[in-house]
């Protein structure tokens, strides 16, 4: 969804000889798995969206304007509230953790300081809570791109309903929506780890595997629409959001578009075979109409493949990149939300890297002892309950997150860490950070609840003008917390 489209609406004919190139695609990267060479760096990488909001703390629609004054590494997003910027790939080993922190911070104030000058603040939160119902129902939420109207024309026009988003827990969400406008509350941030074909199907059982403990440890909206739900309540409202299906082909069993899987793999052709099988395309931009050329070098540029992919949401994404030199293979890892600060980011990021590593090196991996539907139950007890779930794990049981990561994990990430030749003081470091957030049992979503409910007088309800004012204090306070760049299980919560 990175590359811009021609156009926001496609004729049958455009859809059928599309399906046809994404037919011959799918061959040629069969063939291109089995006798070429990919690139084999390991290296890792970033996605981090963003919110832009005003000084009353109300999300601002400045995202064209703030693009206008940045680079490259710097785009758009559907929401015109959004803006995502990129870190370029490095190596983990040594000092690439402290490297990640600089380039992160350094790109981070190159959004900021182009905000500013727009009236604009930036937000790095996985939902902005002062989003209302109202706000969602202005389409200028949407960024004017052909990408964007005809993802939600494709969406809407195989959905043939309202959009409906049902959520509950401390309290409830049910709302209907005329477009996909509750995507864009959704900021996350993407990893991406590169490994040989030959190595992937390790890497990302391994990252499914540990999706569940990534989501409770990270956990950082829990508030859609000033409403108390998930502890990460961009999962569901990501999923519905985008959903194609009507409820008589829920009930038929069709598979989502925003999809945890429904497997373990065996190679990185599952997954996007997956992909051709069970999705119709949503943007079917032929090869020409996009500009893109056949070849990248020597590598296929497989372009309607690459661009179906980039509309099937996993959540654990393959990636498919062509070369000048040599094409190479990634995951690229959505589980987390955005913030609450790079230090948290990167401790975020080590966690991950490490763990992936020591799970997919394993003997007996805990895929083979792990079943896939107990994997996706885990996922989702963890959006839900955050650092309180309980997750079924081999050996163990069924166990509290927090001891699961306090007791197990942490050592096997710092195995993993030394195995990437990270050096030793940002293992430390980084892992310490885990540990206290573990221990504490503060990340970004019980920080935002408790500050909240110290906020809000008893028995206010959502949409309350009281309710509202406590929303805008708490962001305020959080952008304040987050410009320090201490962790957050350090924050305050204080009336």
């Amino acid at each position: 969804m990175g590359d811009a489209v021609s156009t926001d609406t496609y004729t049958p004919q455009q859809r059928t000889r599309y399906r046809q190139q994404l037919n011959n695609d799918l061959e040629v990267f069969d063939r291109h798995l089995q006798k070429a060479e990919f690139g084999n760096r390991g290296t890792i990488g970033l996605e981090l969206e963003l919110n832009l909001v005003d000084e009353d703390m109300q999300p601002a629609l400045k995202g064209q304007e703030v693009l206008a004054q940045l680079g490259d590494e710097y785009q758009s997003e559907i929401g015109m509230y959004n803006v995502e910027l990129n870190h370029p790939p490095l190596s983990v080993a040594g000092d690439g953790l402290r490297q990640l922190y600089h380039g992160i911070t350094s790109r981070l104030a190159e959004v900021q300081a182009a905000a500013e000058k727009v009236g604009a603040r930036v937000a790095m939160i996985g939902t902005l809570p002062t989003v209302t119902p109202e706000f969602l129902a202005d389409p200028s939420w949407m960024t004017p791109e052909n990408r964007y109207r005809g993802l939600n024309n494709a969406i809407m026009q195989s959905r043939g309903e309202l959009v409906h988003i049902d959520l509950s827990n401390e309290e409830e969400c049910r709302l209907d929506f005329d477009d996909i406008a509750p995507e864009s509350t959704c900021t996350s941030m993407q990893l991406h780890l590169q490994v040989p074909p030959d190595r992937f199907t390790h890497a990302w059982n391994a990252s499914q595997a540990m999706a569940s403990v990534q989501v409770a440890l990270a956990a950082n909206s829990p508030l859609f629409l000033g409403r108390k739900l998930w502890h990460e309540s961009r999962i569901p409202v990501f999923q519905q959001s985008i959903d194609t299906r009507t409820p008589e082909l829920v009930a038929q069993g069709v598979r989502p578009r925003v999809w945890f899987g429904e497997r373990w793999i065996t190679s990185v052709f599952d997954l996007f075979e997956e992909n051709v099988r069970y999705f119709s395309p949503l943007l079917p931009e032929d090869r020409g109409a996009s500009g893109e050329p056949v070849f990248e070098g020597q590598s296929p540029t497989l372009h309607h493949l690459n661009l179906h992919n980039g509309t099937v949401w996993r959540w654990n994404r393959p990636i498919y990149a062509p070369g000048k030199q040599r094409a190479h293979i990634r995951v690229e890892n959505r589980i987390l939300p955005a913030g609450p600060t790079v230090t948290d980011i990167v401790a975020d990021s080590a966690f991950y890297y490490g763990l992936v590593k020591y799970l997919s090196s394993e003997t007996r991996p805990v895929w083979s002892r792990l079943t896939f539907k107990d994997a996706e139950q885990n996922f989702f007890y963890a959006a839900r309950a955050g650092m309180f779930a309980r997750l079924d794990w081999p050996t163990l049981g069924r166990i509290d997150v927090a001891t699961l990561i306090q007791d197990h994990l942490l050592d096997q990430a710092r195995e993993g860490l030394r195995a990437l030749d990270v050096d030793e003081d940002l293992i430390t470091q980084n892992l310490d950070i885990i540990r206290e957030r573990a221990r504490t049992r503060q990340n970004g979503a019980m920080w935002q609840l408790r500050t909240v409910k110290a906020l809000t007088p008893a028995g206010s309800k959502p949409d309350s003008p009281e309710r509202r004012a406590a929303l805008a204090e708490m962001l305020r306070r959080y952008l304040d917390n987050q410009a320090t760049g201490e962790p957050v299980h350090t924050w305050r919560i204080t009336p």
